[in-house]
């Protein structure tokens, strides 16, 4: 049953026109009351008992007490009609009359009966019989009136358990306990209208209450909400204590005495007491189960709003992280830059941690609102979808970045090892001294050298950079990959360079070393001794120097002397002519005739010639290759 259902039926209950607390001093005046008894088929007995001054009541209290009177009993009840006893025994026919014609004109309800016990008094008694055979007709009731001598007349209409003590009867009636407790069952009947008023009111406020929008005022909300449901509910427990105290003081009468039972008002009254703890019980129930719906509303909305505002700030903390990983640059143009990338990266990373555990907690804790039935369930699931995909899309991207740069740094860090070989070879070629490849043991120990440094370049897998390079290709920058070919150019170009020299050394070291044959010294005073004969040479491509210096010698005109220090060597007396044959670094190779005083003069003419002419092809080269690698 809804508490709608049950506070409209509580509204719609008779509204009496009065209530005792209204006419309370009438009614202790005692000029009718309603004792409870019932008449033969259960009609309702209002009795007007001996009053002396029942004709000084104005009317008016009159109407009002009768009319409350005929209230009282239950509409069953009501509907058979009213029987009226008067007790006028002690009064006059003039009271009798007075009393017949004020019912006979303003008696609000259904009568049945009138029973009048006349004056006792002799005079009185004619005087009534008389009177009443005269205006019987003037009382314009449509009930039969009886006129009665005596109580045991009365009691052959009404069984003296029906009746009061003071007429005969054996039914216990106290007029004050009686009007106490008709006072205490309207005032519960009204707390229980109120009651329900109040719960109708309140249930309508909110039916109507609009959600918040923000967690603040959603509390407030629900506090507001919460108080007022506590004191209504402290309303209905006072009610219910009122209730219940009425009801045990009503069936406390029935316990005076083991043969005592409850006149059929004072049953009445139970019952009705009864009807309202029942209604008020089943209003509080309906009004708790609409309650419980809308305290589970409320605290969804405020989860919800909760909700929403820890998204919004993850929100705000995801992006934010997301711009400062999308400003961090995957490119390095070195090795520092990238690990200094790569250590901002993981710094980076390590402060999101905290916001994407905090995104997931708060997508589960979405999940959980989701499965316990929120009322906004289609609110709630996006936004626990977005916060999953913001955080995939910030660890995917982290993890990419991850990657590039890790690449990078691989890249980076073979490209400073092919620099680095090519350098130190350089610096190897340019530091092989010349003079000590024309012996067998020279040009086997920088044979040595060269094959150490060329296996050097398979120990640091030199070759792993074009493997890097077609390997990463797809997610290198077109500066790196410019980087990675002109290193890769540049090894290229020296291990060229090393493979020349290492012919050249081949050769010099399996070539046998020709001896150096002393001549005898030609004076310079007989021209016409035939010149010394040298063995032509077929390898090399230039004329030997000694030969075409022999034929000079051997014309008969003189040599053009171009060069102060050859004309200085042909003019020494006792000099000695040596013939010196080495290779050069790019596997050609030549004669050339040195003349020198002396042995000391030789060595160092010759150390000179040949370490110039390899620090000049070295530096050439070395030079070629640094503008190459210049973008490194």
């Amino acid at each position: 049953m809804s508490v709608k259902h049950v506070i409209d039926e509580i509204m719609q209950q008779e509204i009496r026109p009065l209530l005792a607390v209204d006419i309370i001093e009438q009614l202790h005046r005692q000029f009718a009351l309603l004792s409870g008894g019932r008449g033969k088929d259960g009609a309702p007995i209002i009795i007007f008992p001996e009053y002396s001054s029942f004709s000084e009541v104005p009317e008016e209290d009159f109407l009002n007490v009768v009319t409350y009177l005929t209230s009282i009993p239950s509409l069953d009840a009501a509907s058979i009609g009213f029987v009226i006893v008067m007790d006028r025994r002690k009064d006059k026919w003039s009271s009798v009359k007075a009393s017949l014609s004020r019912i006979a004109g303003a008696f609000p309800g259904n009568l049945q009966l009138v029973l009048v016990l006349r004056p006792s008094r002799f005079f009185q008694r004619a005087i009534s019989d008389i009177g009443f055979k005269m205006h019987k007709d003037d009382f314009k009731m449509k009930v039969p009136i009886v006129m009665l001598n005596s109580l045991s007349d009365l009691h052959s209409h009404v069984d003296k358990g029906q009746l009061t003590r003071e007429l005969g009867g054996s039914l216990e009636y106290c007029h004050s306990q009686w009007i106490h407790h008709r006072t205490a069952v309207e005032n519960f009947a009204m707390t229980v209208k109120t009651t329900a008023q109040m719960l109708q009111r309140f249930g309508a406020a909110l039916a109507e209450t609009e959600l918040p929008n923000d967690v603040l005022c959603t509390k407030d909300l629900l506090t507001a909400h919460t108080d007022k449901h506590t004191n209504l509910k402290d309303e209905l427990k006072l009610a219910l204590k009122q209730g219940t105290t009425l009801l045990g003081c009503i069936k406390e009468q029935a316990a005076k005495s083991e043969n005592h039972q409850l006149n059929p008002d004072e049953v009445e009254n139970q019952t009705t007491v009864e009807r309202l703890l029942a209604q008020l019980d089943e209003t509080e129930n309906a009004f708790e189960q609409f309650w419980c719906k809308h305290h589970l509303k409320l605290e969804q909305c405020l989860q919800l709003r909760h909700f929403e505002q820890d998204f919004r700030e993850v929100k705000v903390s995801l992006d934010s992280l997301m711009d400062s990983l999308t400003g961090l640059s995957d490119i390095g143009d070195c090795v520092a830059r990238v690990e200094y990338l790569l250590k901002e990266l993981k710094t980076l990373e390590e402060k999101a941690l905290p916001t994407l555990e905090k995104a997931q907690l708060h997508a589960l804790h979405g999940d959980q609102l989701i499965q316990s039935d929120h009322y906004a369930v289609d609110s709630i699931r996006p936004k626990c979808v977005e916060l999953r995909r913001v955080s995939d899309d910030f660890s995917n991207a982290s993890n990419k970045k991850t990657d590039v740069l890790s690449k990078s740094l691989q890249i980076h860090m073979g490209i400073d090892k092919v620099n680095q070989w090519c350098e130190s070879g350089i610096y190897l070629l340019a530091s092989q001294a010349v003079d000590r490849c024309q012996s067998q043991e020279g040009a086997e120990s920088a044979l040595t050298d060269i094959e150490h440094f060329l296996e050097s370049a398979e120990n640091t897998e030199l070759t792993e950079l074009r493997n890097l390079h077609n390997q990463y290709e797809a997610v290198l920058s077109e500066d790196i990959k410019a980087n990675v070919l002109k290193a890769l150019k540049r090894l290229e170009d020296v291990q060229e360079m090393f493979q020349k020299r290492h012919v050249s050394l081949k050769r010099l070291s399996a070539k046998q070393t020709r001896p150096v044959q002393p001549v005898a010294p030609r004076p310079e005073s007989s021209p016409k001794r035939p010149p010394l004969k040298t063995p032509p040479r077929t390898t090399g491509v230039q004329q030997p120097l000694a030969r075409r210096a022999s034929d000079n010698t051997n014309s008969g005109k003189p040599p053009v002397e171009a060069d102060p220090k050859k004309k200085n060597i042909r003019k020494a007396k006792g000099g000695i002519k040596i013939e010196v044959m080495h290779e050069e670094s790019q596997g050609g190779s030549t004669h050339v005739v040195v003349t020198s005083e002396t042995a000391e003069s030789l060595s160092n003419r010759r150390r000179y010639g040949q370490e110039s002419v390899l620090r000049s092809h070295a530096d050439a080269l070395s030079s070629h290759h640094t503008d190459n690698t210049t973008g490194l």
